[in-house]
Order: structure tokens, then sequence, then C-alpha cells
């Protein structure tokens, strides 16, 4: 009998079961998992704490997920260590779990500065259902008004748009120079900071909290370094997160740099042991090196590739590439690749168009005769179509003058690619 074991319960967990499941129906898979929540879609959470979505919309798969696919979940169980040299794993109150093949799919840690004040009362992280779930207790409890989020990049700006949903003033604070400095150009990020600032939340930028002050043991205010006060009756740190490699000790075999090192097999360099998602680090196929890059639909494709591996149906991972999207009070945006390149400027060409009055920003990066990164704001109408010939290196210099016209599309495409694109015929990837 074979014996898989799965860590952990999102995206990645998703499709190892699947692919598993296409090819072994009859071997045991366990999923073991530290939140007791079935299966959902993390991006989601945002729109749960705004009031957008219900507790109904936020599954990934229907409730007889397990069911069906002859899967035993431990959910609200965590583990506390992998041990590759007897092929098991311990779990919290010091029970163990073998297997013969071994999915780590942990996801990311929320990154919490050590700063002074931040085990008071009040102080959040936002990557989880639970997280959502608190939050909401908090603010109903005290009837916050005022809430301060560190961090302007992806996570920052989805929860400082939920909290506005709920009608809470929000002041960001962001140590970099501006919002989104990781997914946006400059003209994006202001034209972000545009629309939050219409919207009435406050942005800090060039600076984050240095000390956190409380009141009758929940927080009350909190210093800047640049000596600001400033109040706030709750505050979520939002600076990102970090693969989380927590329960892989040092010696187990098991490699790690900025993420678990998994090969194009979503291997380990552990015997039997596969990983994926958000704790690994992959191939960048735009920057051509290995490096974490922490999105669904990634976390997603690399889980099925293990889950095939782990079966017996040999598939390789093929890289990823950056792909984010954020609503920022209300206004559509997507960024894909490498959308501000900073060095070998002589690479690469860039092509824009902008309408500041109606808040739409495009910005194409060009390397050769390859799309190579996209930014959409406002306009995100053919952000697919971009992502595409990003995905699949396709030579656009025989449409290239048409890319930013209102009037490109699918069939402005060679035929073959279109044919890829409708039928999945005719162009490896």
């Amino acid at each position: 009998m074979m014996r898989y074991v799965i860590i952990g319960n999102s995206a990645a967990a998703v499709g190892a079961i699947e692919a598993i499941r296409e090819r072994d129906h009859d071997n045991p898979i366990t999923v073991v998992a530290d939140e007791s929540y079935h299966v959902y879609s993390r991006p989601l959470i945002s729109y749960l704490l705004g009031k957008i979505v219900n507790d109904g919309q936020m599954y990934y798969r229907p409730p007889d997920f397990y069911e069906r696919h002859a899967v035993e979940p431990m959910l609200g169980v965590e583990v506390v260590e992998v041990r590759p040299q007897d092929q098991t794993v311990v779990l919290e109150g010091g029970d163990t779990l073998s297997y013969d093949r071994l999915l780590i799919a942990t996801g990311g840690r929320p990154f919490v500065p050590p700063v002074p004040g931040s085990d008071l009362e009040g102080i959040f992280t936002f990557t989880r259902w639970q997280d959502a779930r608190r939050i909401e207790r908090y603010i109903e409890k005290y009837d916050v008004k005022s809430a301060l989020v560190v961090g302007a990049g992806l996570i920052g700006l989805k929860t400082t748009e939920a909290l506005m949903a709920r009608s809470i003033k929000v002041t960001l604070v962001e140590l970099a120079d501006r919002v989104l400095s990781v997914s946006f150009d400059r003209t994006a990020s202001k034209l972000a900071e545009t629309i939050l600032l219409r919207e009435g939340t406050e942005i800090k930028t060039n600076t984050s909290v240095q000390e956190i002050i409380g009141q009758d043991g929940r927080v009350d205010h909190a210093i800047l370094r640049n000596g600001e006060k400033v109040h706030c009756d709750m505050l979520v740190f939002a600076i990102g997160v970090r693969p989380n490699t927590d329960l892989v000790p040092k010696g187990a075999g098991i490699e790690i740099n900025r993420g678990i090192v998994v090969d194009r097999y979503m291997r380990t360099t552990a015997p039997q042991v596969f990983a994926a998602g958000d704790c690994v680090e992959t191939h960048d196929v735009l920057l051509e090196i290995p490096r974490p890059i922490a999105i669904w639909p990634n976390a997603y494709r690399q889980g099925y590739v293990a889950g095939s591996n782990m079966a017996g149906n040999e598939k390789i991972y093929p890289g990823g590439f950056p792909m984010n999207s954020v609503e920022v009070c209300g206004v559509p945006t997507i960024s894909v690749g490498l959308t501000d390149p900073q060095e070998n400027h002589d690479l690469y060409e860039i092509l824009e168009y902008s309408d500041r009055n109606a808040l739409i920003y495009k910005k194409l990066v060009l390397r050769g005769n390859r799309l190579v990164g996209s930014i959409c704001v406002g306009n995100i109408d053919r952000a697919g179509i971009y992502t595409g010939l990003i995905r699949d290196q396709v030579d656009i210099s025989a449409f290239k003058n048409h890319l930013l016209s209102g009037s490109f599309g699918l069939i402005s495409l060679p035929r073959d690619h279109r044919k890829h694109l409708v039928v999945g015929e005719g162009i490896e990837v």
C-alpha cells in the first residue's frame, strides 16, 4: 500500500489531490492542516471581511470534496516536524504519521516585525479566514472607527479595501516611497495613491512603525519612525509573507534557501518528499532564477505537478512568473511579469497609454520581440491576452504596434496561437 500525506490544505494541496486521483484511485491520502476550515479560497478573505461575500461563497471545492477523492482530512492539527529519515511527520502532542510520499504545502507565514507593543490586543495579521473572523469580532466589540495598516503591498491594499467597506478610516504606512512598489511602476503607484486619497485613505510613505502604545491593554496609537503619532483603534501588519518552512529541522536533508528548494518535478532534496505552493522557490521563467512566487494559480499548478509525480505520472513544472490582481477602491488593476525592470534598461522597450482623468493606465514591457510584463489599471479588458503572450513567449513583432490599440484582440494574434488559445493545440509550453 502507498500512503500519501499532504501537509497543508490550500491550492497546492487541492492540485495534488486531484492529480493523484487521476492515476491512483485506491491508496490513502491524508491531509493534515492547522486550520479547521474546509478548503477555501484565501484571496476572498478581504471580500469576506468587507461583507462582499458570505461564508458559503468562500469554499474552493464542494463540501464533499474530501469524500469524493477518498481523502482523510485531519483539520485543526499542526505538524511540528518532518522526519524524512524515518518517513514520518510529528504532530502536536507527539503523535506521528508515517508516509510513503509526502507533500509539504504549508504556504506562507505573515511577517511581523519585532516592534515594541506588538503584543497588545487589537493587533492582527490578515492572510487567513480565522484572521478575518478575529478582526470582525474586534471591530464589532470595540466599535472600531480607525485602523492603521502597515504595508502597502497587495495584502495591505486588500486589507485597506476591506476595512473601508466597513466605514473604517484607514491610515496606510509603507516603508518604500510608494504603494505597490513591488508590482507597479511609479506611474501606476501614483494613480493608485490618487484613488486611495480620493476615497479618504491617509498614506504615509518612507516610514514604518517604531513603537505601538496601548491603553487598557489595547492598541491606542503608533509612533512612526519619522516621529509622527497615528491614533488607531486597531492595527494590521500586512508587510507580506515568507515561505513557511518552520517544520523542516536543520539536518533533515531538505534544502532551504529563500524557500524549500525543489526541482522541476517539485521534488525536494529528501527522498519521497515533495513541496509546492508559497513555501517553495521555483523557476521564474522571466528572470531565469529560482525564487518564491507566492500566487494562487502557481500554487495549484505546482501542487498538480507534485501530485502527478507522487503517483508515478511524470510531469514537469515549466516555471512561473508574478501575476497580481487587486481592486483599489473599486478600480481594477492587474500586473504581470516584469513591470518595472531596474537593470539593463537598453534590453527593454516600453509601450504606454494613460488617461489620468479616467484613471486608466496601461504599460507593456518588451524584451526583443517578446512581451515580458504588463500593467493594467482601470481598463483590464486585454490583460488575459497579454498574460498569454507573456506565458507563451509569442513573437509579437507582426502586431507590436497594435498591442495598445482599442481594437486589439484575439483576432490580432497569429493563427496558430489563436488555435492554441481556443483548443489547446499547436504550441508546447
